[in-house]
């Protein structure tokens, strides 16, 4: 019999070490990064387990009478023991629904950890997500190098290179985020999307320091002023990109160019993707096509992020499946 458990700040030790030892687990679901931003989220994470053994967790966030994976990460979902057989997924996604019902929560909102970030086949969810006839409600794309085996970088990108070394560009790994979040990344969103960035410098400042091995900025320098650059985040298969800008010379001075070719054919090529993130706006329904052009002359191809909802009352479905 499955237990089914809230998150609670005792279990800290327990939840992280379960995450470290996941099939499809990134340092995004350790709870010092999950709690950066605990002021805008009422956290209601589960914790499932058998005979006192964490089989799985579900990082999530409560808005009234709907949870949602949580609405503070990049992605989400039911992250599982490596160990754990099909038949005790179902279980866990069956005892997770039903407690959920009882505690009045009627939908349950996922978003799927892509499968780059997989360490081990994890797509029981995926199955479980059909049998249960759950809305796919969203997807986003992703452009992502396979460097395994990579394409070849276009020669439109290589002119870029060209212009960067002609012009002396340097690039810089720093410890250092406030030079590209004040003269960069703030300035061109705000002209741009009239936005800011989804971390403040003090939030991604603080993350670092939690994550020095998982996140990092690469900087580009022209004569000692900042022209651009780039903020990583790192998992065990990924390099992800988190932020990217660059001042209004990127053009003539090819610093993303530059600055890309550097990251994808030195800097990570010992990882096994390469991910330049979604170029989606309007909740997916709507494509950036010079950004998805851009990404794919580095030889980037698209990788689905896919939102579900589900009535959490559904989980009686699953209780006739086997034969």
């Amino acid at each position: 019999m499955l237990e089914v458990k809230p998150y609670h700040s005792s279990l800290k030790a327990d939840w992280d070490q379960f995450i470290k030892n996941s099939k499809n687990g990134t340092f995004l679901f350790y709870r010092d990064f999950m709690e950066y931003h605990s002021d805008r989220f009422e956290d209601f994470s589960l914790m499932v387990y058998e005979k006192q053994k964490l089989l799985a967790v579900l990082p999530a966030n409560r808005v009234e009478d709907e949870i949602f994976s949580h609405q503070g990460l990049t992605y989400g979902g039911v992250i599982l023991s490596k160990k754990i057989k099909f038949e005790k997924v179902l279980e866990v996604v069956k005892e997770s629904l039903k407690y959920l019902k009882q505690k009045n929560i009627l939908k349950l909102q996922l978003k799927l950890v892509p499968k780059i970030y997989h360490t081990y086949p994890s797509d029981e969810i995926d199955y479980l997500l059909f049998l249960l006839k759950a809305e796919k409600i969203r997807c986003d794309v992703s452009a992502t190098i396979h460097l395994d085996n990579p394409l070849k970088i276009q020669s439109n990108r290589l002119e870029g290179v060209k212009k960067a070394n002609k012009k002396l560009l340097e690039i810089k790994k720093e410890n250092d985020f406030y030079s590209f979040w004040q003269e960069i990344l703030m300035p061109n969103l705000k002209q741009t999307h009239n936005a800011k960035p989804v971390h403040s410098v003090k939030e991604i400042e603080f993350l670092a320091k939690k994550f020095p091995n998982q996140i990092h900025q690469f900087n580009v320098y022209l004569k000692n002023e900042i022209v651009g650059g780039a903020t990583i985040f790192e998992t065990e298969t990924v390099a992800h990109v988190q932020y990217i800008s660059a001042n209004d010379q990127k053009q003539q001075l090819g610093t993303l160019d530059f600055l890309f070719q550097h990251l994808i054919e030195r800097e990570f090529s010992h990882k096994k993707y390469f991910d330049f993130g979604t170029s989606n706006e309007q909740h997916g329904l709507k494509l950036n096509k010079g950004l998805v052009y851009w990404k794919e002359c580095f030889g980037a191809r698209s990788i689905a992020h896919e939102f579900y909802r589900l009535k959490t009352g559904t989980y009686e479905d699953l209780n006739h499946i086997f034969i």
